[in-house]
């Protein structure tokens, strides 16, 4: 059965309009997606939360329903527009899930909301700056090829998955982005930095992560957990950078487990 979906728009601190996706019962778990990505990266696994927490997406500002100003953007920036969207429901306390770019969001909501962020999951994601560990030159180079689609296909998922599940994927970016608004993106994920206030993170963190991540190694997950005192981490064998989704079972298993 699909859960029953409402949408509202909510305004930030300068007035950018967010478009907002609100469903499911229950406590509130806040979503936040990857880079250049609107709501529709977790079009898949939010079912999986329907039945016991009420989600909450929202686009980034650049992306989807929202609006999307000039100037430059920041993961900061992104979870001040989340502060902005929980006030605009009413939330008080809640549960958030950052994956890759929203991991890092996530990591500043924590931080500026101490006392709203109930649990927090963090996803396939980095500290930022000059402590974390970010993909080889090579998978850069690739990335700004001419088959940079299918590269960064194969770095979301293994072919064994891509064979039987062939698309279309909605964790690739939203198709209908300006390439402005993309490197507004690319800017804030590439201007993260969030190695010197990770340890002020009160919130119980659960820090997860595919083995075979080469979009953000895994070894990023171990510099998390180091610097974040309430958290532990699970990595899941042999899964890239959309673990949640391809291994999804047992991902989205883990989180309600933490979240309960």
């Amino acid at each position: 059965m699909i859960a029953r979906e409402y949408r509202q728009l909510a305004r930030a601190a300068d007035r950018t309009r967010l478009a907002v996706q609100v469903r499911g019962t229950g406590p509130t778990l806040l979503l936040l997606p990857g880079q250049a990505n609107n709501h529709h990266w977790w079009d898949r696994t939010r079912p999986d939360f329907d039945e016991r927490h009420t989600t909450v997406t929202f686009d980034y500002r650049g992306t989807g329903g929202s609006d999307s100003p000039d100037g430059s953007y920041s993961t900061r920036q992104f979870a001040e527009d989340a502060v902005a969207v929980m006030d605009s429901l009413d939330v008080g306390r809640f549960d958030v899930y950052g994956t890759s770019m929203g991991g890092r969001s996530a990591q500043w909501l924590a931080v500026i909301a101490p006392k709203r962020v109930r649990r927090l999951v963090l996803g396939c994601t980095t500290p930022g700056g000059a402590h974390a560990v970010e993909r080889s030159q090579e998978i850069r180079r690739q990335l700004n090829g001419p088959d940079a689609q299918r590269v960064l296909i194969d770095l979301m998922y293994t072919p064994r998955w891509q064979a039987a599940n062939p698309g279309p994927y909605h964790v690739l970016g939203d198709p209908d982005m300006s390439d402005r608004a993309r490197r507004q993106h690319l800017s804030a994920s590439n201007g993260h930095d969030a190695w010197e206030v990770l340890p002020q993170i009160a919130a119980p963190t659960l820090i997860l992560h595919g083995s075979d991540d080469q979009f953000a190694p895994v070894v990023n997950a171990d510099l998390l957990a180091g610097r974040i005192p309430p958290s532990h981490r699970h990595v899941f064998d042999g899964a890239r950078h959309a673990y949640f989704d391809e291994a999804r079972e047992t991902a989205s298993a883990a989180v309600l487990e933490f979240l309960a």
